[in-house]
């Protein structure tokens, strides 16, 4: 390797991920001078979605859009963005990330906002409408489908609190409880459930009837058919933390997955190593997601002045 190339594959910092988080965390160190790469894999968890609501100054946008003007602004402070997957990583001083493209990259601090992916329960039909007519959060899509006849499919005792939620968009809300007896369902999620006026439909769900590209009904194993303008699902949570795993930060197990440790600024266990937006944990919608990746940027600023304020010192 020349001297050349030793520096054009050197960073101060490497984000993994060009999401809200990603990009964000960018944008403020490209501000700060810092000589950044971000690497971007391209599969953003909000992909489905036609719009993004709850975003200041941004509500309605669409999320590609709103991407692509994020990766202008950091662009704009000479923040370098590579569409690769990074494959590895390791701790060697620094931290060293191999691409999937073959390329070798190499910096002092490291931003891993990866985000996750949804899993959804294998029902028929329901990929296909998720983001449209099947929806996963009230305060994401509630308002666009205000006042229809609302589904909730139910894949754990939890999804009551979802059905009970949703009522504060729909007074027509259904559950079904598919995967979940009534026998699951504590006193008070019926006695809750009866005052919010949820119907609930015992049974396992095998489809969904969709007629002219829109959700009619709900299907269930028996043939019979309810019907329903939207159908709100809790996808499983699928974190994408692998890498955070393998350069020995300490993670915690929740409800939603295996999450990294992480102090109030998103630095994990490990010194220099740093977690934002659905990387950190799992109810970071983009604006939160944002602005975490904002304060690790920050935070990442300051640790790198000190450091290096502390090894003038010692000379």
């Amino acid at each position: 390797m020349t001297e050349n190339t030793a520096l054009a594959d050197s960073y101060e910092v490497i984000v993994i991920g060009g999401g809200a988080a990603g990009l964000s965390a960018g944008l403020v160190l490209g501000r700060a001078r810092r000589r950044t790469l971000v690497v971007d894999a391209g599969e953003p968890r909000n992909a489905p979605a036609a719009h993004m609501q709850g975003y200041l100054s941004r509500d309605g946008m669409s999320p590609a859009d709103f991407l692509a003007t994020g990766r202008e602004e950091i662009a704009r402070y000479g923040v370098e963005l590579v569409r690769d997957r990074a494959v590895d990583a390791a701790r060697d001083g620094g931290f060293t990330v191999t691409l999937a493209g073959g390329r070798t990259v190499r910096a002092r601090q490291l931003v891993v906002a990866t985000g996750l992916k949804d899993e959804l329960p294998p029902v028929e039909g329901l990929a296909e409408r998720f983001g449209r007519d099947v929806l996963h959060c009230p305060y994401c899509h509630g308002w666009e489908v205000r006042d229809q006849a609302f589904g909730v499919l139910a894949t754990s005792p939890m999804s009551v609190h979802q059905a009970l939620i949703v009522t504060q968009w729909s007074k027509d809300v259904t559950l079904f409880l598919h995967t979940v007896t009534e026998a699951e369902l504590s006193t008070d999620d019926l006695r809750r459930l009866a005052a919010a006026g949820v119907q609930v439909v015992p049974g396992e769900v095998a489809g969904l009837v969709v007629e002219d590209d829109r959700l009619t009904g709900v299907r269930l194993g028996d043939g019979s058919v309810h019907a329903r303008e939207a159908l709100f699902v809790a996808p499983r949570a699928v974190p994408r933390t692998d890498l955070l795993a393998r350069l020995g930060a300490e993670m915690t197990e929740t409800p939603f997955g295996v999450y990294p440790v992480v102090d109030g600024r998103g630095l994990t266990t490990v010194p220099g190593l740093w977690a934002a937006g659905n990387a950190s944990g799992f109810a970071e919608q983009v604006i939160n997601a944002a602005s975490r990746g904002y304060r690790a940027g920050a935070a990442i600023n300051g640790e790198l002045l000190m450091n290096d304020l502390d090894a003038a010192v010692q000379v």
